[in-house]
């Protein structure tokens, strides 16, 4: 494990950094604004900030990874991966662009509506229950003649998350907190690593995980990488494994991992939505962290909160109760 720690350097984060603004995918700087600039409603005691992923290319943070990850790939691969949507949409989006060909593997619990965006982009969906994912992937391997992209647990696709702490530094050098959601663990090893690397060392970097979908919190509490019935609202952050690599780099830089309820999430989906923004509950997690009073130590603080994704329909959105203030 402290191999994988080594071989994600700051140079290899700028280089994924680079990449991916010269790479012809369209990936933005998304904005970094104080809650201010927002209609929120809230009484809190932090100088707290929005890293707006949900208004990214393909409406969440994962192309970054995947654009990192196709940099040095071939005319004539296939690629496979496992994703509840949001990593899936990034990889169809690509692949679709490059003219690569793939297939996703969807756990059966993903809303219909994630297939269908995939599959527009001209990318075969699979479901199948959570775990048979993994070996899904194995079978499309031998058949097949695919190539693996893993939706978290891949250096490349880490270091391009990574870009995403490294635009934060970009505005606020020094931030005191920065919350961000957990699935697998790759956003949260990347920025944690960008940051902490940056020489950041007094900024505490937290991961937000549903409490049904707890893996990493409880690969913290084991010391090991741990995989878990996994089931929540927030179905990107429901992997039924936590990543070797995101495990090794997240206990080296990560501070500790917050859980929220999915009421909790529920809720700052609905206030996040009235007051013009439109984020997932994967996406809402971290905001559910600060608004649970989950954080400590935070008054007077600069905090940096992650809305990590906006993929979520009206049907969905219809769905939850209609919370007006926090």
């Amino acid at each position: 494990m402290n191999e994988v720690i080594e071989n994600l350097t700051l140079e290899m984060i700028k280089d994924a950094r680079k990449s991916i603004k010269e790479s012809p995918l369209g990936v933005i700087n998304t904005q970094l604004i104080p809650w201010t600039q927002t209609s929120l409603h809230m009484d809190i005691s932090c100088n707290l900030y929005l890293k707006l992923e949900n208004m990214q290319k393909t409406g969440s943070f994962k192309i970054r990874g995947v654009t990192n990850q196709l940099v040095k790939k071939t005319k004539g691969e296939k690629f496979v991966t496992m994703s509840a949507g949001n990593y899936g949409k990034s990889f169809a989006y690509a692949l679709n662009h490059h003219g690569f060909q793939g297939k996703v593997l969807m756990p059966d619990t993903a809303p219909p509506t994630r297939s269908a965006i995939i599959t527009r982009f001209g990318i075969e969906v699979e479901r199948m229950p959570s775990g048979l994912l993994m070996s899904g992937v194995e079978r499309c391997i031998a058949e097949s003649n695919m190539t693996f992209l893993h939706p978290f647990d891949d250096l490349d696709l880490i270091a391009g998350h990574g870009s995403l702490g490294l635009e934060i530094l970009d505005v606020i050098p020094s931030p005191d907190v920065i919350l961000v959601c957990c699935g697998g663990g790759g956003l949260l090893s990347g920025v944690a690593a960008a940051i902490k690397l940056s020489n950041c060392n007094n900024t505490r970097v937290y991961g937000v995980e549903p409490e049904g979908a707890c893996t990493m919190h409880k690969s913290f509490i084991e010391k090991r990488p741990v995989s878990l019935d996994a089931k929540s609202i927030a179905v990107g952050l429901a992997p039924p494994f936590a990543g070797t690599m995101t495990f090794a780099i997240c206990q080296r830089y990560v501070e500790d991992i917050l859980l929220v309820t999915d009421e909790e999430i529920k809720r700052v989906v609905s206030i996040l939505y009235n007051a013009g923004l439109v984020v997932e509950p994967s996406g809402a997690a971290a905001f559910a962290a600060l608004t649970g009073n989950k954080v400590p130590d935070i008054s007077g603080k600069t905090v940096v909160v992650i809305l990590s994704g906006g993929n979520i329909s009206k049907q969905e959105l219809s769905t939850f109760p209609d919370y007006t203030d926090i």
